[in-house]
């Protein structure tokens, strides 16, 4: 049925061998199939013919009928001339002008000839010029048949070897005329009927070849639709799955270490939202099925605390936990901050890491395998084969992007019934992108802080103001507080004029002359690191200037200014982990961004956003519309490749759960996905599996 769209791309009118070896490896276009899903990115309405009298410097592209009256030829310099054509239609005159290829001119258009000119008109001299506009004898046109034309991305490999737009717009014509027969549908009438779409070959000739926006809007929804439909019906289909295969170790009780630490060892009262969430997680634990549950909350939002909480409620059902961390200083960290909740308690927790060797290694190994350990804090050091748990109930991955897929399942192994999974992130992820890269976990989102926490006040200055700025931090250093400096570069690029953390750090001393000064950065020997990370932890440095690597896993309480240089250099996410380092504690805390004054629109609009506003949620949401979900931090690593053609998750929200509504209707009604009715659809999955779409399951 699909013999069609696998016919070979040299077969179709005007493309040949030499033509698909280029499209092939410029585009990746080798079939039929592939063509018709290369979809134009934009449409200019050719429906109507404007008189010369009419046209305007303000306008767009436009078409004008009109006949050459004569041209002339000017010289410019070596080898080198200005064509220029006088062309009328009895309102006006307009110059048509052409810079290179101007040999063919003349040879391709004749005088007293009828056209149709296509260009953007500029004014030069008084009148209206076509710079090299598209021309086409008027007698070939059909204007009822033109609509609106499609404009293809192309390359400038494709246009050495005249391969344009316009190519791209007849070849795709003429293998939509071979294609006599209709394509055959991927979805059921059912779904087509209720959500009133289009056929996918109605779809498919209307995206290409749209008479008008109509047309153009309908296909686009069709299109966009079935894309993320398989998508959301492939995600849906396996945490249905995986929900009836697995099941979960029952945690009857809420017991005696919970309960202790809650009446005598809790530091503050629980917002509402941790209390909502401490409740879903009880209630997945209860359930009798595994839990997978991917916990949100920004930064300070106290998910560590919900983490321990939950861990807890496994202790007292007779079950080990553990809480995986991406980085030594973040696990270094963790351990810290459960050892100082859990206080005196009879907890023992222990740390696993590179830096954990020898007979203390053994010694922590041993009280895994025999229980006397009952939560472990580790990195990837935890799923080494070496590693043997008694009884794993309760796993906790902190910032899950950061681990491949085949590492969060070493983690299964180690137990005889996969433990309850509870991933943590603290980079907020808007809630389209989160239905489809974590689209077989239950969400949980903390999204509150806890009292007494002061929003941190963001600042933008250009890098002509540090004079004042420096006084700033001056005073807030007086008054006990200390400072991070990131800057985006380690070492002098040439490429870029970036300032760069050696030369900065050395500037800083000298204006700082009377403080104490650290650095970080992610070139720097492990041990190196943690020593003057320490430093700056124990405050016997007041400055730290750092790259990156102070993202995640730095809680400095005193530490109140965030100074962030070129902050132009760095997407919004980013902007807003780096500010999640200060604000931890009581005192007013300031995020300041300097950059240079020129700024394009889009990276102003970040920088404002960012100083608008502290909710993680909608700088995510507004990072995706800037960025494209394959930018963002931790997209590409997830296990998701996002290869989609037309949808767009990002500004697509409603399809993406409009799609999903209908892929939980189904799985619902066939859990088992054994109803003839539905068999289309598993058709069809397994089909696309087959494709180069990485179809891979999430957690």
């Amino acid at each position: 049925m699909y013999d069609i769209l696998q016919q070979d791309i040299k077969y179709v009118p005007g493309v040949g061998p030499k033509r698909k070896e280029l499209l092939s490896k410029e585009l990746g276009i080798e079939t039929f199939g592939d063509l018709l899903e290369y979809y134009p990115y934009k449409y200019v309405d050719r429906s109507r013919i404007y008189t010369i009298s009419e046209l305007s410097g303000e306008m767009p592209f436009v078409q004008v009928k009109a006949h050459i009256l004569s041209f002339e030829e000017f010289d410019m310099g070596p080898r080198k001339k200005r064509i220029v054509a006088h062309a009328t239609d009895g309102t006006g005159i307009v110059d048509l002008v052409w810079f290179v290829r101007t040999q063919q001119i003349t040879k391709n258009y004749k005088v007293n000839t009828e056209y149709i000119i296509f260009g953007k008109p500029t004014v030069y001299g008084g009148r209206y010029q076509f710079a090299h506009p598209e021309i086409e004898k008027a007698e070939d046109l059909q204007l009822s048949e033109m609509g609106m034309q499609p404009y293809y991305i192309t390359t400038e490999k494709m246009k050495k070897s005249g391969i344009t737009s316009r190519t791209i717009e007849k070849i795709t014509k003429s293998m939509l005329e071979c294609m006599q027969s209709q394509l055959p549908e991927t979805l059921p009438p059912f779904i087509v009927n209720r959500l009133r779409l289009v056929s996918r070959d109605t779809a498919f000739r209307h995206i290409h070849y749209p008479k008008n926006s109509d047309e153009m809007s309908h296909a686009r929804l069709r299109l966009k639709f079935e894309e993320l439909f398989y998508v959301q019906l492939n995600i849906v289909r396996y945490a249905a799955d995986h929900r009836r295969k697995y099941r979960g170790y029952i945690f009857h009780h809420v017991g005696e270490i919970f309960n202790t630490f809650y009446s005598h060892y809790l530091p503050f009262p629980l917002t509402g939202a941790q209390k909502r969430v401490i409740r879903e997680i009880r209630t997945d634990m209860g359930s009798g099925r595994q839990m997978n549950r991917l916990l949100q909350g920004d930064v300070g939002s106290g998910k560590t605390l919900v983490a321990l909480m939950s861990m807890l409620i496994a202790l007292d059902n007779g079950y080990q936990a553990c809480i995986m961390a991406p980085t030594e200083i973040l696990a270094e960290q963790h351990l810290a901050t459960i050892r100082e909740f859990l206080k005196d308690m009879d907890v023992r927790v222990e740390l696993l890491t590179g830096i954990v060797k020898g007979k203390r290694r053994s010694e922590v190994l041993e009280g895994i395998a025999n229980g006397t350990i009952q939560i472990l804090v580790g990195t990837h050091a935890v799923i080494e084969d070496t590693v043997q748990f008694l009884k794993l109930g309760f796993v906790v991955v902190d910032e899950q992007h950061r681990f491949g897929v085949a590492q969060r399942a070493k983690l299964w192994s180690k137990s005889i019934n996969p433990p309850h999974v509870l991933v943590m992130t603290a980079t907020p992820i808007p809630r389209t992108l989160a239905m489809t890269i974590y689209g077989d976990l239950d969400v949980s989102i903390i999204d509150e802080l806890p009292p007494g926490r002061k929003p941190v006040v963001t600042l933008h200055k250009y890098d002509n103001q540090m004079t004042s700025l420096y006084q700033g931090i001056r005073q807030q250093i007086h008054q006990g507080r200390q400072v991070y400096f990131v800057f985006p570069l380690i070492k002098e690029s040439e490429k870029s004029d970036l300032k760069n953390l050696e030369e900065g750090f050395e500037a800083l001393r000298q204006v700082f002359p009377e403080f104490r000064l650290s650095k970080v950065h992610g070139q720097m020997k492990p041990a190196d690191k943690e020593e003057e990370m320490q430093r700056f932890v124990k405050g016997e440095t007041q400055i730290l200037v750092a790259t990156t690597v102070i993202e995640v896993g730095v809680n400095v309480p005193n530490a109140s200014v965030m100074v962030i240089l070129d902050a132009q250099r760095f997407g919004l996410s980013q902007l807003h982990q780096l500010r999640g380092r200060v604000g931890r504690g009581a005192d007013q805390s300031y995020c300041i961004l300097v950059s240079k004054r020129e700024l394009s629109n889009e990276t102003r609009k970040r920088i404002d956003i960012m100083c608008d506003t502290n909710d993680g949620f909608m700088i995510a949401e507004a990072d995706l519309k800037l960025r494209g979900p394959g930018d963002l931090e931790g997209t590409q690593q997830s296990g998701m490749a996002f290869d989609l053609k037309i949808a767009d998750i990002a500004r697509d929200g409603q399809i993406v759960q409009m799609a999903r509504d209908e892929a939980q209707r189904i799985i619902d009604d066939d859990p088992l996905c054994q109803k003839a009715e539905y068999q289309m659809l598993w058709d069809r999955l397994a089909a696309l599996r087959k494709t180069n779409i990485n179809w891979a399951a999430i957690s």
